[in-house]
């Protein structure tokens, strides 16, 4: 067992309110720092894990995400919660601008206007509403956390990596550090759209490439964004299913919804504009090719940089490592 499963996760401050430690989500976050918005730095986040909070506390959380995930497989034409849940957590945390460490996961802002009310943020109350019974288990955790985590368990509970994950965001109740709209990414970008966006957040154009595979997983619904279809066969199932399908042959789809792509083999999957971008963008395409012929390279890319997305933004103190979670198979299987 590591050092940090047998103590707290963070060494709490003596001089901390007592009953802020215990329900760490009714606290309105603040910087702990004079210095916020100028001097030493703007819009400084700094994690704060709840006093005695440990590595158990956040598997046991893991653990009933998990759980509540293997009870509703069915869900949507079988593919299940798990799309929702890492989209969710990569709506809140794509809101990051790296110019001036604003937006990000930290302050669980997303139920607030003018997030909850961007049109690309649109369902992702879906995956809010599954979570909100773990939310009422555990009070003392954060949105933040609690929507970050879960991502984690979505890809994690499909046969995907290992991502690695540490806690400590801090709710802002008043909607005051809710990012602008305009901050998620539209399936309608070229490449130069699709660059520029994650770019802002800090991404090279590998990592960016590894994140879009996550398409790999549930569907579009054309009630909630306008396209329709699932992207491939295995959209309950962490694969490079993606990158394969990308390059094979497809075509524009002749339907009086938002422009998007379909299959010539079969006309059953699809292809959003900005998944396209990949193909036609030479360098995009290079790391297409990769993935697509390398799973297990593709997996490590995409964990890292999984992993730096819900993170981004956040200053996390020495002591909080980052926490890698056991899968339930894999609990089963050691019991």
């Amino acid at each position: 067992m590591s050092s940090i499963a047998s103590s707290a996760v963070n060494t709490p401050n003596p001089t901390a309110n007592s009953s802020e430690a215990k329900r760490h989500n009714s606290t309105t976050a603040t910087t702990d720092n004079a210095a916020f918005g100028a001097g030493a730095g703007i819009n400084i986040k700094r994690a704060k894990v709840p006093e005695g909070k440990t590595f158990e506390d956040y598997q046991r959380v893991y653990n009933e995400i998990a759980t509540k995930i293997s009870q509703h497989l069915d869900y949507d034409h079988g593919d299940g919660y798990f799309g929702q849940l890492v989209r969710n957590a990569w709506h809140a945390s794509a809101t990051y601008a790296v110019a001036d460490n604003s937006g990000g996961s930290y302050y669980g802002t997303m139920i607030f206007e003018p997030e909850e009310f961007d049109f690309q943020n649109k369902g992702t109350a879906i995956a809010r509403s599954f979570l909100s019974s773990i939310q009422v288990q555990n009070p003392w955790l954060s949105r933040g956390d609690l929507w970050t985590l879960a991502g984690v368990a979505g890809v994690q509970e499909c046969n995907g990596p290992k991502i690695k994950w540490r806690p400590g965001r801090l709710d802002d109740n008043t909607g005051t550090k809710a990012a602008p709209a305009g901050r998620i990414p539209d399936g309608e970008g070229d490449a130069r759209y699709v660059r520029d966006f994650f770019a802002r957040m800090g991404f090279n154009d590998r990592e960016t490439v590894a994140l879009i595979g996550a398409h790999v997983l549930g569907r579009c619904h054309t009630h909630i964004s306008g396209y329709d279809g699932p992207w491939g066969d295995d959209s309950n199932n962490f694969t490079n299913d993606f990158f394969e399908r990308l390059m094979g042959n497809w075509h524009l789809k002749n339907w009086e919804g938002r422009k998007q792509y379909e299959d010539d083999e079969t006309n059953l999957y699809m292809m959003l504009p900005s998944d396209m971008a990949l193909k036609e963008d030479s360098n995009f395409f290079k790391y297409v090719q990769e993935y697509a012929k390398d799973v297990d390279l593709w997996f490590k890319d995409f964990a890292a940089a999984y992993s730096k997305l819900l993170e981004r933004g956040i200053e996390f103190p020495e002591d909080n490592k980052p926490l890698e979670f056991k899968t339930l198979h894999e609990q089963a299987e050691s019991t």
